[in-house]
This record gives structure tokens, C-alpha cells and sequence, in this order.
């Protein structure tokens, strides 16, 4: 038995929680990836996975061996591609987690840009609004609103996320002026869970003051397109963020109404696993994606705090 490739062969299945996903992965057949897993539990003398119809999922002994191993692999994976790196390349699969809404609209033809460099890199890019394990689900790297939770990650600030208050020419046009907080509880909006407080409040700020107002939600989505499309139909005015407009503010096709008042918002970070060697596509990745993140127009710096 091929020692190495078997523990290569039960991480990846530990963290796909699959065995065809692993396979794909690794490039071998199923059969090929199951005869490692048998031989890796006939060698240790113990059941390393459980498995059933839908997931394959550790054991206790299993997770406590992947715990031990994984990191081990990396760091040797890692270290590998640092030679090739010394050798001018750059290249290997990188897995990277984001939110949908700043995914889809920026992050992706950041991606793109980045292969147009690095075509020897290929990319996972998993966009959900979920939190993720980094470590557990083996993504290089996540794109999180809040700053992430989490031992042995190394996170990077990316900025202060504006959210503003949208309208389309023809809502105003039917419902007139949203020129005061009073008229913005009184009109119906399209706004998402993460904004919305359980008691259908927003909270809004001018400056350093801050006033919840209670609204009337007339649709409720976790989807940025939705809300885009839904503003731009003129049924509903809202909350939006303000990188996701851009391009409609800047068409007029929506206008911006309350102009002095922002809504609550996160801040924006990246997080990556710290392991002893950090792979060279991970570090240029990194370095690329940084600075244009940054750059978004609706991602302002943070303000750092005044001295005292």
C-alpha cells in the first residue's frame, strides 16, 4: 500500500464528503480512491469513515486522524509547489468562498483577470451566503461580510460595505418624493433578512447618529439579482448595496433617495488558513485580488479610531 496516497485519498474524501467527488479531485476512478480507503483501514485496524447513501462522514478515529494528517499534506503540497514556484510557476487548483452578491458582480471578472495572468491556475469559485470552515471544507481562502470567527486563520481587511436607500424614476414618479424617514415607512421596500431586523426595523444613520425606523417589507429575498431587478421594476423601493448599483446609478435607471442616510452595514474581510508554507497560488492570488477589491467603488476604507 501506497501510504501517502492513501491519506491523500481519505482527506480529500473527509472534506469533499464524497467519494466520486474525491476522485475528481484527485484525478483517479472511484474504485481506485475506495481500494485506498480499504487498505488505510486495514492498515490502522479501525473504521475511518462512515458512509451512506447521500455523504461519507469520519469517525471519531477518522476525524481524529484527519486532524493529525491534513495539515501534515498540506504543508507537503504546499512546500512543493514552492519549488515550483522557484522554478517560475504558478499553478494548481485554488478553492475560494464568497458571498453571491459581491461574487457574482465583482469578484468573478476579478477571477477571470487573475487566469488571464495565471492560466496554469484553475479556481473553485463557490459563491452562497453561508458560513463556511475553511479549514474543514478545504477552501484556500473565503470572502466573508463580518469578520470571520475561527483559530489559525490569517484575515485581511478589505473595507466598509456602503448600503444606501435606491429608488427607480418610475416609483417615485408613482408614489412621489422619499424625502423623509417618515415617508420611507410608509412605502414598500424589497430588503433582505441580513438588513432587516426581526421587528421590521432598519437601522439608519447620518453621520455618527443612528435611528431604527420601522418599514414595510414588501419582499423579502436572500438573491442581489432579485433585488436589482425588482428595484428596476418600479414596484418597490429599498435598501441595496451600493456596489451592486453602480452602473444603474450612474445610467439613471435608479436614483438614490435620503441621500444623508446610509443603512447599517459589515464590513468586508478575507480570511485564509495559516499553514507553515502558504502556497504560492494562494499568495498571488491574494496579492491580485486585494487591491481591486479595494478599489470597488461602494468599498470604503475603514475608519480607523482617533486617538485619544
Amino acid at each position: 500500500m501506497d501510504l501517502a496516497l492513501a491519506l491523500r485519498a481519505f482527506v480529500r474524501t473527509v472534506e469533499r464528503g464524497s467519494v466520486t467527488a474525491a476522485s475528481k479531485d484527485l484525478g483517479v476512478s472511484q474504485p481506485a480512491v475506495t481500494k485506498h480507503l480499504r487498505n488505510l483501514e486495514t492498515h490502522v485496524g479501525a473504521r475511518l469513515l462512515e458512509r451512506s447513501s447521500r455523504i461519507v462522514r469520519p469517525t471519531p478515529l477518522g476525524l481524529t486522524l484527519y486532524e493529525g494528517c491534513q495539515p501534515a499534506l498540506a504543508s507537503i503540497e504546499a512546500a512543493l509547489e514552492g519549488v515550483r514556484r522557484n522554478m517560475g510557476l504558478i499553478e494548481g487548483l485554488l478553492r475560494v468562498h464568497a458571498p453571491t452578491c459581491i461574487g457574482a458582480k465583482h469578484l468573478h471578472s476579478i477571477v477571470m483577470a487573475f487566469q488571464d495572468r495565471h492560466p496554469t491556475v484553475s479556481i473553485d469559485l463557490v459563491l452562497e451566503d453561508r458560513v463556511v470552515d475553511l479549514v474543514f471544507e478545504n477552501y484556500d481562502l473565503g470572502i466573508k461580510y463580518g469578520r470571520p470567527d475561527g483559530q489559525g486563520l490569517i484575515i485581511r481587511s478589505l473595507g466598509h460595505v456602503r448600503r444606501i436607500l435606491v429608488a427607480s424614476p418610475a416609483f417615485l414618479t408613482c408614489h412621489g418624493p422619499i424625502d423623509t424617514l417618515d415617508r420611507l415607512a410608509g412605502i414598500d421596500l424589497v430588503t433582505t433578512a441580513a438588513v432587516l431586523s426581526p421587528h421590521d426595523t432598519l437601522f439608519v444613520q447620518c453621520g455618527h447618529k443612528e435611528v431604527e425606523v420601522g418599514v414595510r417589507a414588501n419582499l423579502r429575498t436572500n438573491n442581489a439579482n432579485v433585488i436589482v431587478n425588482s428595484l428596476l421594476s418600479g414596484r418597490v423601493a429599498g435598501p441595496v448595496q451600493h456596489l451592486l448599483v453602480r452602473d444603474e446609478l450612474e445610467s439613471g435607471s435608479l436614483v438614490r433617495t435620503l441621500p444623508e442616510y446610509e443603512i447599517r452595514s459589515h464590513d468586508l474581510f478575507m480570511a485564509y488558513p495559516s499553514v507553515r508554507f502558504m502556497r504560492p497560488a494562494v499568495r498571488a492570488f491574494t496579492e491580485f485580488v486585494v487591491p481591486r477589491l479595494k478599489a470597488v467603488e461602494g468599498i470604503d476604507p475603514l475608519k480607523q479610531p482617533a486617538a485619544s
